[in-house]
């Protein structure tokens, strides 16, 4: 051994290759696998950057001994000298040699492991539960997969970046600790100890300050932003904490806001970043489709677009019907749409019980059916109420050949009557995997309506009321509010939505009345909203943005079905640390300096 050599290592475990052999080294590591083989001992040392076989021989008697008293994630140091291997490993950046060690040094002892490391071939990728896993986070981020997720969240961030700074964006960070916000989800609160019985809020989203930011005179801004917001978690969603490319633009419309973003996903998939899939794209530019087409096709407001399969609408075919339900869903001004199955009757009626049973669980009511069969009948569940008629037109409208095709239908409210469809549409696509499994099918959803008539009668916004209305003032003083639509948007891909968007409202008197449309007094929004509104009267000019979400992009890219996936310490479903074990319960000092004290809950609730 060189004596030269004073650090834990010379190269790493993934770097040693033939141009090496003959060098005496030192490499440091965990132990990946260990097997004896009685005058041999082969170990798999593993760091951050790969494996290499390291050999123990009788010829160095006292490595020998240590190598056979290892257990697997033991921490060592390895000198020895680099040879040819026997038999190479294709599969290896370093296949092609080994390491004959001469010395071991043990850096760490291992107990006994609650969670393997070394997860086996057929095993389903060491995906045990999910308390598991993130009690022990930190062992299961030393497994290859989730280790690999971590280096490609690395790169696409990276990317994300320069992608920004090379379209003359600056990054700034906006404050974690703000006021909180009645619109939304729910806050966490955060008390502060030197106002009490005052609280921050920590940031849904950097909304309003990004907005500033326009309004103080800088054009375009940045950051990878967190954002915090009390809800329940979901497969693409993490409770609690969240990233997302969190961007504004001034004097804007909302295609040059498309461009940027539309030009940082073609990267993306153009890139060549290594551990992630490389994916093609599926349309360039990335359609533009109206909520409202998006609806009636597809059943969805982020469209999951690699196959066809989309809605009819069958209304015609019902005029006059006896058939009650239908007939109540058109006589209230709804309608009547239809998915056709493509041979969907000849997986049999089970298959249609499944589809029905499986949007029940999501709250739809049911699946109506008709089977149109190759010998020119038609079966289903609403064979008997319908004419010969109703059934032929249906047959027309939606193309169905006699070859077994099953039509599936909902009914109510026009957005009622799509939503059903919606589910078993991508049910279907589904387990017939249709979409390829090797595309991004990229769209923004455009010309989101403005208000939505709530439970009362009333108007409501349906989505953020800061959006700017398309028509503007003329719109809001002479358009039936339920018309209206607004400049906002989404970019959605395979079914997720990443991100929602909107060229903002900049103007405080657009802003108040299209408030007071929604039942919101001068005083109110002035109360509520005063800094924004104080900062429009003082020249704000128009400008617009988005925020796609970090952690749910890499999700996509990695082709993980879990958010939990792609992060590296995520809270569970009820947005705990398992690790942390955290929330936790704080001392009665620590209460009694923020002026807080706890209400045990009854146990009537």
């Amino acid at each position: 051994m060189s004596s030269e050599i004073h650090s834990y290592r010379t190269h790493t475990c993934g770097e040693l290759t033939k141009a090496n052999v003959g060098q005496s080294v030192r490499l440091s590591g965990w132990v990946h696998s260990h097997r004896d083989q009685k005058h041999h001992v082969f170990l798999d040392l593993r760091d951050h950057y790969g494996l290499t076989q390291v050999a123990c021989t009788e010829d160095h008697a006292e490595a020998l001994e240590i190598a056979r008293s290892l257990k697997s994630e033991s921490v060592i140091t390895i000198d020895g000298t680099v040879v040819e291997r026997g038999q190479a490993n294709p599969k290896l950046p370093t296949g092609e040699i080994e390491l004959v060690a001469t010395k071991i040094t043990v850096d760490s002892i291992v107990e006994e492991l609650p969670l393997q490391v070394k997860v086996a071939k057929n095993s389903g990728g060491g995906m045990e539960n999910e308390e598991l896993r993130l009690t022990w986070r930190f062992l299961d981020l030393r497994r290859e997969r989730i280790h690999r997720n971590m280096v490609v969240r690395d790169a696409i961030i990276r990317i994300m970046r320069d992608h920004m700074h090379g379209e003359g964006f600056l990054e700034v960070q906006t404050p974690i600790l703000t006021n909180s916000s009645p619109e939304g989800a729910r806050d966490y609160l955060v008390p502060s100890r030197v106002h009490p019985g005052h609280f921050f809020a920590l940031p849904q989203a950097p909304q309003q300050w990004k907005q500033l930011l326009m309004a103080s005179g800088f054009d375009k801004y940045f950051q990878i932003a967190p954002c915090f917001r009390d809800e329940d978690a979901r497969a693409d969603r993490a409770p609690g904490e969240f990233y997302q490319l969190d961007m504004e633009m001034a004097y804007v419309e909302q295609e040059d806001i498309f461009g940027v973003i539309e030009r940082l996903y073609k990267r993306l998939c153009d890139e060549d970043i290594p551990g992630a899939p490389k994916w093609k794209i599926q349309q360039y530019p990335f359609p533009r489709i109206p909520y409202w087409e998006a609806m009636d096709r597809y059943g969805s407001d982020k469209p999951e677009l690699r196959y066809e399969l989309e809605l009819t609408d069958v209304s015609e075919a019902f005029q006059g019907t006896e058939f009650a339900l239908f007939a109540g869903a058109l006589e209230g001004g709804g309608q009547v749409k239809a998915l056709r199955i493509p041979e969907g009757a000849k997986e049999g009626k089970g298959f249609h019980r499944k589809l029905e049973k499986a949007v029940k669980a999501k709250g739809y009511g049911g699946l109506p059916c008709l089977i149109y069969k190759a010998d020119g009948t038609v079966d289903g569940t609403i064979k008997k109420p319908l004419s010969d008629a109703e059934k032929a037109k249906v047959k027309e409208l939606t193309g169905s050949a006699d070859e077994g095709d099953l039509v599936v239908f909902g009914f109510g409210t026009r957005l009622a009557a799509a939503k059903v469809l919606g589910e078993a549409r991508l049910i279907v696509g589904e387990e017939r995997e249709m979409a390829d499994p090797n595309t991004m099918g990229f769209s923004f959803i455009v010309d989101y309506p403005f208000y939505e008539e709530n439970d009362e009668g009333g108007i409501d916004f349906s989505h953020n009321p800061f959006s700017m209305p398309q028509g503007g003032m003329e719109a809001l003083n002479s358009q039936d509010p339920l018309d209206i639509n607004a400049f906002q948007y989404d970019i959605c891909c395979n079914g997720i939505e990443l991100s929602s968007g909107a060229v903002r409202n900049h103007r405080p008197d657009i802003m108040y009345r299209a408030f007071e449309i929604a039942g919101y007094s001068r005083e109110q929004v002035e109360e509520e909203f005063g800094h924004m509104i104080n900062a429009f009267k003082f020249g704000a000019p128009p400008h617009g943005g988005m925020a796609p979400g970090v952690d749910r992009t890499i999700m996509l890219f990695l082709n993980e079905p879990n958010i939990r996936e792609v992060v590296a310490f995520p809270k569970n479903q009820k947005c705990q640390d398992l690790l942390a074990r955290s929330p936790s319960r704080v001392t009665p000092e620590q209460l009694e300096e923020l002026h807080i004290r706890i209400v045990e809950p009854t146990p009537e609730g």
